[in-house]
């Protein structure tokens, strides 16, 4: 059962590597972000950074066992994928605030 939890998170990672990569070479954004997104480049570049970051929280941490020596490399790569989603934010839109219905009752 091990190896599928593996193969699973390796599919979902190069997804995410292939979703940047594509994003940086040819501004192409998924549809469900296309909305969103107004820096394709810089998107691309936090889902190529999350993807490392990903990989090497889950292939030095949790999958390769109680081996400690690997510890320092793993919490590196979750501060990466972490980092990655701030980049990610930065190339959408800004939110927007909730404009107030002028009050005409008080007048």
């Amino acid at each position: 059962m091990h190896w599928y939890f593996v193969g699973f998170a390796a599919l979902i990672v190069v997804a995410q590597a292939g979703l940047g990569i594509a994003a940086i070479a040819n501004h192409w954004i998924p549809p469900w972000a296309r909305r969103r997104v107004v820096r394709p480049k810089l998107w691309g570049w936090g889902a190529l950074a999350g993807a490392v970051g990903w990989s090497l929280f889950m292939f030095l941490g949790p999958f390769q066992g109680p081996d400690a020596d690997f510890t320092p490399y793993a919490l590196g790569g979750m501060g990466l994928f972490i980092a990655s989603q701030v980049v990610q934010m930065v190339a959408q839109h800004p939110g927007r605030r909730p404009v107030a219905p002028p009050d005409t009752q008080g007048q």
